[in-house]
């Protein structure tokens, strides 16, 4: 049976869901000024638990939601749109009007925020994240890089982007994206469907790609979480990041596993080879930030 939200879009003309969606959009702009920057960005990364984490924060009665509503989790901003400017940036968070009620309401601080974990690979993002929001908090999902790598082969596949298997995948890498990191350097507006789709190896060198971040940002900005961690004790993670955010605890009646895809274990030998690959890439890791990782072949 359809829900009203399904029959509504069915009763509706395509040309009018436009318009309002059009209208929405420009209001938004006309009140960016009214709208502050947000309080904290999940920057990654992806297949890490951004979505879930995301979908539990919201429940959060402090945390509000973007806006327009039909936005999920991210601008994509920092990635995507950047040229879109800053009034089309501060249009998708609530207004001081809005933060202030909420505040009223339910008698503690508004936190607003995004969960993009494209922010933490691209990269330019650190740099212009600096330069907006300087003293934003940040949270950083670390997943376990060879399980991160095929389960976002899976996500591309299921959704037709990626016609090869994961050997295939991970051996074309390099001549796919080839170029592609140097031209999102240099050429501010340019997005890259490549560098997102089918960098399966590159983007579980996480040092690599947080030390832009790292070196613009103060370290009691960031909250690193391992997903192993975030997963296995999601109850404590999640009071662990509304304390970092400076948020009073709020308990959830249940913690959904969102974007999870099952399916057929991956090669032993290609496990085996990505393990070898990544383990120096996780030492440094764990050196730098003073992590334990629950990883294969990283130290513990």
């Amino acid at each position: 049976m359809a829900s009203i939200r399904d029959r509504i879009k069915q009763a509706v003309p395509t040309q009018v869901t436009d318009r309002v969606r059009e209208s929405m959009v420009h209001y938004g702009v006309r009140t960016s000024h009214r709208r502050p920057l947000p309080d904290f960005l999940i920057i990654g990364t992806k297949r890490g638990g951004t979505t879930s984490l995301w979908n539990y924060l919201i429940q959060h009665p402090l945390v509000p939601r973007l806006f327009p509503a039909w936005n999920t989790k991210a601008t994509h901003y920092f990635e995507e749109h950047w040229s879109r400017g800053e009034a089309w940036y501060r249009s998708h968070f609530p207004t001081e009007r809005q933060r202030a009620a909420l505040a009223a309401r339910y008698g503690g601080p508004v936190r607003a925020g995004e969960a993009a974990p494209l922010y933490m690979f691209h990269p330019t993002a650190a740099e212009r994240v600096q330069q907006l929001l300087p003293q934003v908090r940040l949270i950083v999902l670390l997943r376990d890089p060879v399980e991160r790598a095929y389960s976002h082969w899976k996500e591309r596949r299921t959704e037709g982007k990626e016609p090869l298997d994961f050997p295939q995948a991970l051996a074309s890498e390099p001549e796919r994206t080839a170029g592609e990191r140097d031209r999102l350097i240099v050429d501010p507006n340019y997005f890259s469907e490549p560098y997102d789709w089918y960098t399966y190896r590159a983007r579980g060198r996480y040092l690599e790609h947080l030390e832009p971040w790292l070196d613009r940002f103060d370290r009691a900005q960031f909250l690193f979480l391992t997903s192993e961690e975030f997963y296995r004790d999601t109850r404590s993670a999640y009071l662990r990041t509304l304390d970092f955010l400076g948020l009073p605890g709020h308990e959830l009646p249940t913690f959904k596993v969102y974007n999870d895809r099952r399916s057929a274990p991956m090669d032993d030998a290609l496990r085996a080879e990505l393990t070898a690959y990544y383990q120096p890439h996780n030492e440094a890791l764990a050196q730098r930030l003073g992590l334990r990782l629950d990883w294969a072949g990283a130290p513990r």
